[in-house]
């Protein structure tokens, strides 16, 4: 059997990302979550945690022992090189999982690899290690209303998330595909999403 194909998706905060990538995987797709990833090695006990108690203190872990996401995105607006310092840390362990997940769905026979990357465009080091790139793209009103309602955070917070990610119009250079998930029924989406895993023979 040949090499399996690896399709980045990307796509903005609220674009509806995760969802076209569940329906891929519904379709036979490996679906490798960068975002789960990095969720996973700043869990209590990930392997991240050390690092990152050594480099920010204890202030940035919380209760339970992991990463303090409320602070953390605090302490970036405040000081935009703490984001780069997190990523150093953060960056290299989720590319080693994404890399183990790739080599176990290879062998359990996958011929399509789908790999989340939320920051698959800001990172530049993914091009080379993929086939082709998928984005998901809709409009910043839509994104900022999607995740309001699903996360109850405020909109100057999500603007400034929507601020230090990729622009739409980098985001479409970059993308051998795009679905435009504006005002799309799941229903649609799926149907997308059947057309792009019979494009890759699933």
């Amino acid at each position: 059997m040949g090499q399996p194909v690896r399709l980045g998706l990307t796509g903005g905060i609220g674009s509806g990302k995760s969802t076209l990538a569940r329906m891929l995987a519904d379709h036979g797709a490996a679906w490798i979550d960068a975002d789960q990833e990095a969720r996973s090695v700043t869990a209590p006990g990930g392997t991240a945690i050390p690092a990152i108690r050594q480099a920010f203190g204890d202030t940035l872990i919380d209760a339970a022992g992991a990463l303090d996401r409320a602070r953390m995105r605090e302490l970036v607006f405040r000081e935009p090189s703490a984001r780069r310092r997190l990523e150093a840390i953060v960056h290299p362990l989720v590319g080693a999982q994404t890399a183990l997940r790739e080599q176990e769905a290879i062998a359990r026979g996958a011929r399509l690899l789908v790999f989340d990357i939320p920051l698959l465009v800001e990172s530049g080091r993914w091009a080379r290690q993929l086939d082709a790139v998928l984005v998901v793209d809709c409009t910043t009103e839509t994104q900022i209303s999607r995740v309001m309602a699903r996360s109850g955070l405020e909109r100057a917070t999500i603007e400034g998330i929507l601020a230090s990610q990729a622009t739409r119009t980098a985001r479409r250079a970059a993308a051998d595909m795009v679905v435009y998930n504006d005002g799309l029924s799941l229903e649609a989406l799926r149907g997308h999403a059947e057309q792009i895993a019979a494009r890759f023979g699933l």
